[in-house]
């Protein structure tokens, strides 16, 4: 299971059906597979499954976040954040975010011009740590993204080996993987108080998620949250909100590359609607394929590949019954390859998200978001920015792999394409006016 987690929960999927259950020496364990039974444990009896003991060793990296946290302390953290990323105030976003992926793409003028490969997942990495630390933190990250990228590939390989290990052994023992974790959780540290000490010393919070976070205040005590509760919520919201866009931009180049007509279907499209001009907010509408390739490569490499949850009390799922304390596991890996609700599944077909089509599936068949009241709060934010920086790239470069030969998974907490992705990037001749204008 360890040495190939994907394999194993497809192999699971494909010799024993939609409801597995695996012994592993006390814990029981149950993968669902079928998208009726990832909607009841996600949405229709939510209340009866919680992160629980697994997601819990994920602590160790973000403690009591809001990707961790639950019950009463958890609902008070979400109703706190919510507001950072109300739609009107994520509209406001897009002028940075294209701002960025401007600066960042000008960047990769000399290496383009001079065939020279490019890691695409480490700059997907570099940009959106740069955006979501200006636009839901106020500060420029751009100088610290090499540094903070490395901490967070260490950080989140050991997060992952202690989730899917039997025993996880505690992080003090000098081991050589504890002391490498220990080492980059430092190195994130000192970034998040930097940020938290900075803005303290500014005497003014201001309108964005930390300056949301930094003014609340709890409604029976009147207390704000503590140094340690701002960090664990700035950590979380710094790696979640850039990491998973991160990886699902740097698949969709992958599979751009390699179905290269596919690719110019959106390059035509995006070129058609902007010419050379950078996108706006308004443009996205008419830049659908910008975003079907997004969530298509989403659906093949869904950046979380696995959701864990526990059972408080016993249930029953497609048919079986589910014991109480049972480590219950969903893998979109498997479910949006489900071939009942998918046809040809491995194919990829960014036609599958064309507007409207998501209405002829279960709603649970693609959730690369999970969903239900845990539904990421960062989802619209997500989707924005992943359309305006595939539009801007598709304007100024043709991307092709240096390496043909299929990209490597490393299954961490996340799906990364192991060791980056090299490709090099080939400027696009746009049309002349006169042509964009007939």
């Amino acid at each position: 299971m360890r040495r190939d987690p994907l394999a194993f929960v497809s192999g699971l999927a494909r010799d024993y059906g939609d409801v597995v259950c695996l012994t592993l020496g006390p814990l029981r364990l149950y993968s669902i597979h079928h998208p009726d039974g990832v909607k009841h444990v996600l949405q229709d009896n939510n209340q009866n499954y919680v992160k629980g003991e697994i997601i819990g060793r994920v602590k160790v990296l973000i403690g009591e976040g809001l990707f961790t946290s639950e019950g009463d302390f958890w609902r008070r953290q979400r109703r706190l954040a919510q507001p950072a990323f109300h739609r009107e105030r994520i509209a406001g976003f897009a002028d940075t975010m294209v701002r960025r992926t401007a600066e960042r793409l000008s960047r990769w003028e000399p290496a383009a011009d001079h065939g020279e490969p490019i890691d695409v997942a480490a700059e997907m990495n570099a940009l959106t740590l740069t955006i979501v630390g200006e636009t839901l933190f106020g500060r420029d990250l751009s100088g610290e993204a090499a540094e903070a990228g490395q901490a967070l590939r260490v950080a989140l390989e050991t997060t992952a080996f202690r989730a899917m290990s039997y025993v996880a052994l505690p992080i003090w023992l000098p081991t050589a993987r504890n002391r490498a974790f220990r080492h980059a959780v430092r190195t994130l540290d000192a970034l998040v108080y930097d940020i938290i000490d900075a803005r303290q010393r500014e005497h003014a919070p201001g309108d964005d998620l930390l300056g949301m976070l930094m003014a609340a205040r709890d409604e029976d005590t009147g207390e704000g949250m503590s140094r340690g509760q701002l960090r664990d919520e700035v950590m979380t919201f710094l790696l979640a909100g850039h990491e998973t866009t991160a990886v699902a931009l740097a698949w969709t180049w992958y599979l751009l590359a390699r179905h290269p007509e596919i690719g110019e279907q959106a390059r035509t499209e995006t070129i058609a609607v902007l010419g050379d001009r950078a996108p706006t907010l308004g443009d996205l509408p008419l830049l659908p394929r910008a975003g079907m390739v997004v969530e298509e490569a989403m659906r093949l490499y869904p950046p979380v590949w696995g959701v864990g949850r526990q059972s408080i009390a016993a249930d029953r799922i497609g048919g079986y019954d589910i014991p109480a304390g049972a480590i219950v596991n969903l893998s979109p890996w498997v479910t949006h390859r489900h071939p009942a609700v998918w046809d040809d599944p491995e194919r990829f077909d960014p036609e599958r998200f064309r507007p409207g089509a998501e209405r002829t599936r279960p709603r649970f068949s693609y959730f690369p978001f999970s969903g239900g009241p845990r539904l990421c709060i960062g989802e619209a934010f997500a989707l924005m920015e992943a359309q305006l920086v595939v539009a801007m790239m598709l304007q100024r470069y043709r991307l092709t792999l240096v390496d043909p030969r299929p990209v490597e998974l490393e299954t961490t907490l996340t799906l990364r394409p192991r060791g980056g992705l090299k490709m090099r990037a080939e400027p696009v001749r746009l049309p002349s006016a006169r042509r964009l204008a007939g």
